[in-house]
């Protein structure tokens, strides 16, 4: 299998720690192979980017202002990011953006000038591998405590499982 072109993250519980509906920058932590793992990426010239939902805006708990300022902080702490994608519908707003719809990463990709089958999309709960499996592109899983045992059973099944960031890159062809 051919390394991907351009690397997607989740945000919230895969790049950072998980503050759920965090509309706070003082409350970003980068995992702790986090940074590791982009400059991996970067060194090799693979443009990486963010897909996250943010359904804390459309449940009035977050404004675009604080979803913006923490994506700054996240940016600060972790370096650039080639392309940001944001959803900010709720699971019944039935929009094309929200993972696991491929809105996002379709996007992602065009803006990237790569095609989706060229593209992975690194996450911690089933949505994020539904995503990439919706727009044809590849997935990892990097569980965390959020996510459930049948996600990482299908994972493993699947040889997208992974134990942190490091290890996802290296499943991407990315160093050992």
């Amino acid at each position: 299998m051919t390394r991907p072109r351009a690397v997607l993250f989740d945000r919230d519980g895969t790049l950072v720690v998980d503050v759920p509906y965090n509309g706070d920058p003082d409350l970003v932590e980068p995992v702790p192979t986090a940074a590791a793992a982009l400059e991996r990426l970067r060194a090799a010239g693979v443009p990486v980017g963010v897909v996250s939902n943010q359904s804390g805006v459309a449940r009035g708990l977050l404004d675009p202002a604080q979803v913006a300022a923490v994506n700054a902080r996240v940016g600060e702490l972790l370096g650039p990011f080639a392309d940001w994608r944001w959803c900010p519908h709720g699971a019944d707003d039935r929009c094309d953006c929200r993972k696991p719809a491929p809105g996002m990463v379709l996007a992602a990709a065009a803006a990237l000038g790569v095609a989706p089958d060229e593209v992975a999309v690194v996450g911690d709960i089933a949505a994020d591998v539904g995503a990439a499996d919706a727009a044809g592109a590849r997935a990892v899983l990097v569980p965390t405590p959020a996510t459930r045992a049948e996600e990482v059973e299908a994972a493993r099944a699947r040889g997208i499982l992974a134990d942190d960031l490091l290890g996802a890159v290296a499943l991407l062809g990315f160093g050992s």
